[in-house]
């Protein structure tokens, strides 16, 4: 870089933080959660971050559930991953799905709050530190092209994007379709989501020779009995890739292992 140019990024620089300043100014930064003020924009408040039930060690090394006492005599599977053990290796969420998480995710997904998913994004990194150092790419969960028409935008692929950028990974966003219009999953029984979701993903011809042997992060805002991650990760192994780890910001149940 010449001094020339050197001298310009600076100014480039500078114009651009006296442009946040005053923007901070007409739109100061609020709460990710309840909207209320707060230091950095995207952040939580403190009664936020408090109310958040985040998830911590003991949990469920498969399903990544919360045990609620810790018996102190290293990782036990929880009694679901023992009598129905998931097509996916290992699943990490940052949170229950609370009244302060499910806000975000609603916020992001309903209220097109699409600033917000650096935030979660970045949580969705700490939590699952140990999938993410071991995978060799990222994939979100798609949406059908219907929906995604309708809502215009993909809330999984807006946080896989961030993650992987972040860990130096390869963003796959085309290795996974979702080509089967299912019914809404709210109201249905675990084992009708599972039926719902039969042969709703697939992996692409083109695509198969970019997953194999490949050890994928498979990305989502919510996990709730985790028959869509069943059934995406059934895909992507019958594509070729060689496990499958799931990551979301948040998970519905209780902390019962």
């Amino acid at each position: 870089m010449t001094p020339r140019q050197g001298a310009g990024a600076h100014a480039f620089a500078a114009l651009r933080g006296l442009a946040r300043g005053a923007l901070g100014l007409v739109y100061p930064p609020t709460c990710a959660g309840c909207g209320g003020a707060t230091a950095d924009s995207g952040a939580l408040c403190p009664a936020c971050w408090s109310g958040m039930r985040l998830i911590e060690a003991p949990l469920c090394p498969r399903y990544g559930t919360p045990f609620a006492l810790d018996l102190g005599i290293g990782p036990l599977l929880s009694p679901r991953a023992i009598a129905d053990p998931p097509v996916f290796g290992r699943a990490r969420a940052v949170a229950l799905y609370d009244e302060v998480a499910r806000g975000l995710v609603h916020r992001l997904k309903y209220e097109d709050r699409l600033d917000l998913a650096g935030a979660m994004a970045r949580m969705m990194l700490g939590s699952g530190r140990e999938l993410v150092a071991e995978a060799d790419c990222v994939v979100a969960v798609p949406l059908h092209r219907w929906r995604l028409w309708r809502r215009r935008f993909n809330q999984a692929a807006l946080l896989a994007r961030p993650i992987a950028r972040a860990a130096g990974l390869p963003f796959e966003a085309r290795a996974l379709a979702r080509i089967r219009a299912t019914r809404s999953q709210v109201g249905l029984s675990r084992a009708g989501r599972a039926e719902n979701l039969q042969g709703a993903f697939r992996v692409p011809d083109t695509q198969r020779a970019r997953l194999q042997g490949r050890r994928v992060l498979l990305v989502d805002d919510v996990t709730t009995t985790g028959a869509t991650a069943n059934a995406a990760a059934r895909a992507l192994l019958r594509g070729g890739a060689a496990s499958v780890d799931l990551l979301t910001f948040a998970l519905v149940g209780d902390p019962s292992g």
